[in-house]
């Protein structure tokens, strides 16, 4: 009997792959599962969430487009899991284990799912979750850890009359209440198909995933896409430095000094956000010696293929310090979002790896920018106002890799897209991003893709709503300031917000963390202490530090006026920042 699947091409692409390659590892444990092996169990796990579908609807309800929840373990579970909700023709909604109950009971509610699979290690949470707060109760199927397919050698792929299936992530809800964020199965293909023509995944990449499911980058990026290649995923989740330097360094070890007894591919794939890349560099230093040297030949150009850093704003002193380190390995900035995909990229070439750069539209997306004052388009060549000055836009895409709806939500899905224009022969509605960008040429870039890497690049400005700063007239990047604080020793981590002010409409500040061994001082203004923090002991830090350090860096009209020191930076469940709570919080109302 041959295992069946929805003619997608996931499915055929993964059936197309050599079933004894390693598809996905278990770096820990070591356990390795084949491609084989993938189909077989993702076979075993339709044909059981079918059933569980069909309990949970109403006799003649389609199963096709039902919303299904899912809580459990980055690792092969997982990936059997997402693949037989596609097989099912629904919608998988991943669910992160580190948000609250009254988070992950808002998603579960709003998305309507109709059943939540747990595996055992979290089970007592979903049912917790589950226990109060929902309008609608979700059934809770509990499956087995050690999963066991019960389809054969053969692959049987059946088109279907209409595809209803996809994946649903929820926005960071900085702004407002999260949103379900629809992505059929012909998007999450787009999104790949870019990625693998852009970023040339390849069978013999060896991937370490160490980021979360639930966001955009580590799903497509780090799974769908290399599942698509036939390359090997390995899990290594939580991220902790330690371990991730110690997986790098194995392969490269005197075989006496590795503590592995099973033998370790080199990893030739990296893709991570700025502060793990910052986490590992500040922890190399304290490795010991073989593995610090190991390490160090794991990351060179020779053994990492492609190092990527995204989701935020790479400080420049990170990228030279990853450079130095690597001997020479550059890593490579991308933006995108949950929306989206990813929708620019630098070029693999290292001269194609601009500072401070995004690189250009990736193969597929149409980009745009739209002046945010007269909300006409920037056209190329007209970047550059008659006073001389860079014009900024918001950036609007369009193309076969952007969402389609926002779950459920008519108005925030119009208010998202501008209309097509008529005029337009593509006549396709524009999303509007929210991030606001510039575009120059950079000399001698541009070189090796010249099939999508061409033409002057996009430089992120930061949220049109929070990071960009109206003061005294001119318009202020709060991400090109927050770049340039956190190139100063003295500070781990930074927001740069604008304050209302009657003189300036804006005035620029800087909330700081600071790094060990500071301490705010030099004044007795309330901006420069440190609450809650009498006592401590340190080399001091003030704001005319900060801004003696700035002032050959940045315009005279960019340095913060005021600086707030911080013990911590507070984020929501997704990582991020809010702003606009943080300077309620910081300066009051």
């Amino acid at each position: 009997m041959a295992s069946t699947f929805p003619d997608l091409p996931i499915f055929r692409a993964i059936a197309s792959h050599d079933p004894h390659k390693t598809a996905i590892i278990h770096s820990k444990s070591n356990r390795r599962f084949t491609y084989g092996e993938l189909l077989k169990d993702v076979e075993g796990a339709k044909v059981r969430l079918y059933h569980q579908l069909k309990a949970a609807t109403s006799e003649n309800e389609p199963i096709g487009g039902q919303r299904v929840a899912f809580l459990m373990e980055n690792g092969y579970d997982y990936v059997v899991t997402l693949l037989s909700i596609f097989a099912c023709d629904s919608i998988a909604i991943p669910l992160s284990s580190s948000f609250p109950a009254s988070e992950l009971r808002y998603i579960i509610e709003n998305s309507e799912a109709v059943t939540l699979l747990s595996t055992g290690m979290f089970q007592q949470q979903a049912q917790e979750v589950l226990k109060e707060g929902i309008s609608h109760l979700p059934t809770l199927n509990v499956i087995d850890k050690t999963l066991s397919g019960s389809g054969q050698d053969e692959v049987q792929l059946v088109q279907l009359p209409t595809t209803k299936g996809g994946m649903m992530l929820y926005t960071s809800g900085t702004t407002s209440r999260p949103k379900g964020v629809v992505l059929n199965t012909s998007t999450l293909t787009a999104q790949c198909q870019s990625l693998l023509h852009a970023w040339n995944y390849l069978p013999k990449d060896h991937l370490l995933h160490m980021l979360p499911l639930h966001h955009i980058h580590g799903t497509i990026n780090a799974l769908l896409a290399p599942l698509f290649a036939g390359s090997t995923i390995e899990f290594l989740f939580p991220f902790n430095a330690d371990a991730v330097w110690s997986r790098l360094a194995a392969p490269f070890l005197e075989p006496s000094s590795s503590s592995s007894s099973s033998p370790q591919e080199p990893i030739t794939y990296l893709t991570a956000v700025p502060t793990i890349y910052t986490r590992l560099l500040s922890s190399h230093p304290r490795l010991p010696p073989s593995i610090q040297s190991a390490a160090r030949s794991a990351i060179s150009p020779s053994n990492l293929r492609l190092n990527i850093s995204g989701s935020a704003a790479l400080p420049t002193p990170t990228k030279t310090a990853w450079s130095d380190l690597s001997s020479g390995n550059v890593l490579l900035e991308r933006y995108g979002m949950t929306e989206v995909g990813m929708a620019l990229s630098c070029g693999l070439a290292f001269t194609d790896r601009v500072d401070g750069s995004v690189g250009w539209p990736l193969p597929g997306v149409e980009v745009r920018l739209v002046d945010t004052e007269t909300s006409t388009p920037i056209r190329l060549g007209h970047e550059i106002d008659p006073d001389g000055k860079e014009r900024e836009g918001e950036i609007q895409l369009r193309g076969p890799t952007v969402f389609s709806e926002y779950w459920r939500n008519e108005s925030a899905t119009s208010s998202e897209f501008s209309p097509a224009d008529p005029n337009d022969p593509n006549q396709g509605r524009w999303f509007k991003t929210g991030d606001v960008a510039a575009r120059r040429s950079v000399p001698g870039t541009g070189e090796t893709q010249k099939d999508w890497a061409t033409g002057p690049c996009y430089f992120i400005k930061g949220r049109k709503s929070t990071d960009i700063i109206k003061t005294g007239g001119e318009k202020v990047s709060a991400l090109e300031i927050e770049r340039e604080l956190l190139g100063l020793e003295q500070v781990a981590e930074c927001a740069v917000v604008g304050v209302e002010n009657e003189q300036w409409g804006q005035k620029v500040c800087a909330i700081v963390v600071l790094a060990d061994g500071w301490v705010a001082g030099g004044g007795r203004r309330r901006s420069q202490e440190v609450e809650g923090a009498e006592g401590a002991t340190g080399k001091p830090w003030s704001i005319m530090d900060m801004r003696r350090a700035l002032k050959d860096k940045l315009a005279a009209y960019k340095v913060p006026q005021e600086m707030k020191v911080v013990a911590q930076l507070q984020k929501n469940a997704m990582g991020k920042v809010n702003k606009k709570a943080l300077v309620k919080e910081v300066f009051g109302s």
